[in-house]
C-alpha cells in the first residue's frame, strides 16, 4: 500500500470526533420565571442574608467581610449582609471572562453565550464493564486525565475525576496537579480545600506557564469550583482556598447544594432563593478580596426522593431549577454553572434520559460552564468509563445543535430540486455529492447500521461500544508536548512538597 493509501486508511479508521472548538449558544434562553417572580426570588435571598446571615467559619474571611461593611458579632461566626452592599460588590464581577490552557488554541470564554464542558470531578469510585464498581486508583486518575484530554468536546478537566485511594490522602492532590500539567494542555481545575493546596496550585501554574503572579492575574488559567455547606455555612478550609484564588485573580465558582427537602425547604422556589443567597454572599467575599475577580453563579438545585432521602438528579424539578438559575444569574450579571447529572447506578437508559434532562436544562438556560459534563454516575459517587463516552456523544450532538444549518440560497438547493423533479431522488445530484462527507452530524458512538449488519457485527449495544471506544482512546493517547525543563521543575516541586508534608508513603 502506498503512503497516500496508508494515510487515507488511517483517516478512515480515525475516531469520529468533532474538531475542538469553543462553543457558543446561538439561541435565546428559555425563561421559566416572570419578571415579578425573579424579583420575589431576589427579595427572599436578600432577606436571608440580612435577617439570617451565613456562618462564616474562617476568621480571616469574616475580617474581610467586616472591613467591607458587613455585620459581625464578637464571639459569633454569623455574618449578616445588607442588600445594597452585596449588590454593589456583585456588580464588580465581570459578565464573562476567559481561562487559558497550556495550548493557546484551547483558551476558552465563559459567559456571554459561550459554554465550556468539563469532565466529571470528585468521585471516590470508578466503574467499567471490565471490573465493575471499585475504589479509584492512581491509574484511574491518569486514565481519566488522558481521556478528558483526548475528547475534543471537553474543554476543561473536571476536577479530579477519580480520587486515587492508593495514594496518601495528604499529598495526592500534588499527583493530580502534576498529571493535569503534563497529560493535557487544556485548562484544569485545582482543589479549593485549604490555603496550602491553593498556594501549591498557583506555584505550579507559575512554573507551567512560565509567568509571574501579575501575568496570571491579568489572564487567569483556573476556574476553580467549590461548594458552600448548605444551608448557610462556609467551611474554613473552603473559605481559605477561595481567598487565595481570588487574591490571585483566578475565576471562582461557588455552588450551593440546595437539595430541596433536605438541605433546602421542599419547594423549588425556596431552594432557588437559598442558593442565590449563598452564592451571592461568597461572590461578595471574592470581590472584597479582589474587585473584578471573575465569579460564576453556581447552581445545583435538585430534590430528594421523599421516600428514601436520596438525591434525585435529572428530574423535571432539576431541569426547571437549571433554567430558573440561569435567569437569576443573568439578573445578577454573572456567568452561570450547571451540571450533567443523573442518579442511575449503571450506564443504562435511566442514566441517559436523566442526563438528557440535565443537559437540556443547562443549554436552554444558557449555562456558561457545564460541570460533570461527562462521566458522572450514581449521584456523583462514581466516575464511569462507559458513561464518559456516552456523555461525549450527547455533548457532541448538543454542540452540533448549537451550529445552526446554513439558510442561504445555495443551502436551499432550488436548482437541484428543479433538476430531479417529481418522483426522483437526490443521492447522485451535484448538490448532494458536494456535501456527502460533511452534510450531517457524524456520531462518535451511535451505530446507524440496519439490524442485519448490526447483528453480524456482534449486536453490541451502546454501552459495549463505549467500552471498546474508551480503551481505544487510551491506546491511541498522545501526550501534548511540554518543555523538559518545565517538566523537571514541576516534578522537583512536587517531590519537595511531598517531603515537606510527609506524603511520600
Amino acid at each position: 500500500m502506498t503512503r497516500k493509501g496508508q494515510r487515507a486508511r488511517r483517516k478512515a479508521d480515525a475516531i469520529s470526533q468533532m474538531p475542538y472548538r469553543q462553543l457558543r449558544n446561538p439561541y435565546s434562553p428559555l425563561e421559566v420565571l416572570r419578571a415579578d417572580e425573579i424579583s420575589k426570588v431576589h427579595d427572599v435571598a436578600m432577606r436571608i442574608l440580612e435577617e439570617v446571615g451565613l456562618r462564616i467559619m474562617d476568621g480571616q474571611a469574616r475580617a474581610v467581610l467586616k472591613a467591607a461593611g458587613f455585620s459581625t458579632k464578637k464571639g459569633s461566626e454569623i455574618v449578616t449582609f445588607d442588600r445594597d452592599g452585596v449588590m454593589e460588590l456583585v456588580a464588580k464581577a465581570p459578565a464573562s471572562f476567559s481561562v487559558r490552557g497550556r495550548d493557546p488554541a484551547k483558551n476558552i470564554v465563559i459567559g456571554d453565550g459561550h459554554i465550556a464542558f468539563t469532565g466529571v470531578g470528585g468521585p471516590p469510585f470508578v466503574s467499567s464493564l471490565d471490573h465493575g464498581r471499585r475504589p479509584a486508583t492512581r491509574d484511574d486518575m491518569i486514565a481519566f486525565l488522558k481521556l478528558c484530554h483526548a475528547l475534543n468536546v471537553l474543554h476543561i478537566e473536571g476536577g479530579l475525576a477519580a480520587e486515587p485511594s492508593d495514594l496518601p490522602a495528604q499529598s495526592r492532590y500534588l499527583d493530580y496537579f502534576l498529571g493535569c500539567c503534563l497529560l493535557s494542555d487544556k485548562p484544569w481545575k485545582p482543589t479549593t480545600i485549604g490555603r496550602h493546596r491553593a498556594e501549591d496550585a498557583m506555584t505550579m501554574a507559575r512554573i507551567c506557564y512560565g509567568e509571574d503572579d501579575r501575568a496570571l492575574t491579568e489572564n487567569p488559567v483556573f476556574c476553580v469550583n467549590t461548594n458552600t455547606n448548605t444551608p448557610l455555612v462556609l467551611d474554613p478550609e473552603i473559605a481559605q482556598g477561595i481567598m487565595v484564588y481570588a487574591a490571585a485573580g483566578q475565576a471562582v465558582c461557588v455552588t450551593p447544594f440546595a437539595l430541596a427537602g433536605a438541605m433546602a425547604p421542599a419547594t423549588p422556589a425556596a431552594a432557588l432563593a437559598l442558593q442565590s443567597a449563598e452564592t451571592l454572599a461568597v461572590c461578595a467575599l471574592v470581590q472584597a478580596v479582589r474587585p473584578g475577580c471573575p465569579y460564576v453563579y453556581g447552581s445545583f438545585l435538585c430534590n430528594v426522593d421523599m421516600r428514601t432521602g436520596s438525591p434525585a438528579f435529572g428530574t423535571p424539578e432539576y431541569t426547571w431549577g437549571a433554567q430558573a438559575s440561569g435567569q437569576m444569574a443573568r439578573f445578577y450579571g454573572l456567568p452561570w454553572r450547571s451540571s450533567n447529572v443523573n442518579a442511575s447506578n449503571a450506564p443504562d437508559a435511566q442514566a441517559a434520559y436523566e442526563s438528557e434532562m440535565s443537559l437540556w436544562g443547562a443549554l436552554t438556560g444558557h449555562a456558561g460552564l457545564l460541570n460533570h459534563a461527562a462521566g458522572w454516575l450514581e449521584g456523583g459517587l462514581v466516575a464511569s468509563y462507559e458513561k464518559l463516552i456516552l456523555d461525549a456523544e450527547m455533548l457532541q450532538m448538543m454542540a452540533a445543535w448549537m451550529e445552526p444549518p446554513a439558510m442561504d440560497s445555495d443551502a436551499f438547493g432550488f436548482e437541484s430540486i428543479a433538476e430531479v423533479g417529481p418522483g426522483g431522488h437526490f443521492f447522485g445530484t451535484e448538490h448532494t455529492l458536494a456535501r456527502y462527507e460533511t452534510a450531517f452530524y457524524k456520531p462518535l458512538l451511535s451505530d446507524w447500521s440496519n439490524f442485519e449488519n448490526w447483528s453480524e457485527a456482534g449486536a453490541k449495544d451502546a454501552t459495549l461500544r463505549a467500552n471498546a471506544l474508551w480503551k481505544r482512546m487510551l491506546a491511541e493517547y498522545q501526550a501534548p508536548p511540554i518543555d523538559l525543563a518545565i517538566k523537571d521543575e514541576l516534578e522537583c516541586f512536587v517531590a519537595k512538597r511531598k517531603e515537606e508534608i510527609g506524603g511520600t508513603a
